[in-house]
């Protein structure tokens, strides 16, 4: 894939693409923009969602269509060019029809193949930039097919947008980030242009801040985020927007970094922090080869004597004194935890391969 960015622009990187999650009112919508164009001049796009699939029935699901001629009002008083989420091919229709500039696929769109076809074939040949965001649950498979589909439609304009994974474990975030999904993204397709949605990521105004952050860092090319005059008072996802105002001054904390220095002295040391950690890796995976080792040898011995794959006791006492060194050695709790959760993991499947099927002994 090797998509065209003309909608992307390198002198204004990082891209803003700014405005409320519903376009509740025309008068709402313009105020928004007004203020965004006093306080946040760099941004390029105006978004506001215009169909607003939720979880459940009875919210507000947007204004639908009657929105988009406010979304005309935002472009000829305030030279904004318009970004609208679409789900299906008459949303596609209407979009274009206005004259919207930017389209995207939401989420709950991305995770089903037949909605994203039948908004490619509505586009088919489309010259304006469409972006895709993750799917629901993080399924990259998902999100590069969605992307793929929209190329063999002859869509050239493309770009990605990281919004976040839903997730039934404990999370600060509304949407688990899982940053190693759109950095293999990227890997996958080097050219594609990939912003962060850190609004629908965070659910809250606090974490915002961090999550732009931690966005450039990872070198994304743009920011997509929600804002509202009065947040408080939002007819769809209140606790994430934020005020212009306010949305301005976290972007003028924002530090852009480059992707490497010039100075010889910076690759040198790089280099050899690099090749430290290429050892390191090698031997974290040789002594985790050795672990699943020992691993299966007790699975073996737990056979012989009939005991029980899980020991609680055992586990507790292990995860509780691994955390305690981790955290002594300036590694964070949930790191240490997810880590020996997964070994753990491993290790007990190691054990019930061995304890439910017959071996020779030759084979122990």
């Amino acid at each position: 894939m090797n998509p065209q960015t003309p909608w992307l622009n390198p002198a204004t990187t990082p891209l803003i693409i700014a405005g409320p999650c519903s376009a509740e009112t025309e008068e709402q919508v313009l105020e928004t923009a007004r203020l965004l164009r006093k306080h946040i001049p760099e941004a390029s796009y105006f978004r506001a969602g215009v169909w607003k699939p939720r979880t459940r029935p009875g919210q507000f699901e947007g204004a639908g269509a009657e929105a988009l001629p406010w979304l005309q009002r935002v472009r000829q008083e305030f030279g904004f060019k318009l970004a609208v989420e679409i789900a299906n091919a008459e949303h596609a229709s209407l979009a274009l029809e206005h004259g919207i500039d930017l389209l995207w696929l939401g989420a709950r769109t991305t995770v089903n193949p037949f909605s994203v076809q039948e908004v490619a074939d509505a586009l088919a040949g489309h010259e304006g930039p469409v972006l895709v965001k993750n799917p629901i649950n993080p399924d990259l498979g998902l999100w590069m097919g969605a992307l793929e589909r929209l190329e063999r439609a002859g869509i050239r304009q493309l770009g990605a947008i990281h919004r976040g994974f839903s997730t039934t474990g404990k999370t600060p975030y509304r949407n688990e980030p899982q940053w190693h999904l759109p950095i293999e993204l990227k890997r996958q397709m080097p050219n594609l242009p990939l912003l962060c949605d850190p609004s629908h990521i965070a659910g809250s105004r606090a974490r915002i801040p961090e999550l732009c952050q931690r966005a450039l860092d990872l070198q994304m090319d743009g920011l997509m985020i929600e804002t509202h005059p009065t947040p408080e008072a939002a007819w769809s996802d209140a606790a994430q927007q934020l005020r212009p105002e306010d949305l301005q001054e976290i972007l003028a904390r924002l530090v852009v970094r480059r992707e490497k220095s010039e100075e010889i002295s910076y690759e040198v040391q790089m280099e050899e922090y690099r090749k430290r950690i290429d050892q390191i890796d090698q031997e974290l995976i040789h002594l985790l080869a050795e672990r699943m080792d020992i691993s299966r040898m007790i699975g073996h011995l737990k056979k012989r004597q009939q005991v029980t794959i899980l020991q609680l006791k055992r586990w507790d006492e292990m995860i509780r004194s691994r955390l305690e060194l981790a955290q002594d050695l300036g590694l964070e709790a949930d790191f240490g935890q997810t880590l020996f959760q997964l070994i753990h993991e491993q290790s007990i499947n190691r054990q019930n391969q061995i304890m439910n099927r017959t071996e020779s002994p030759g084979n122990q």
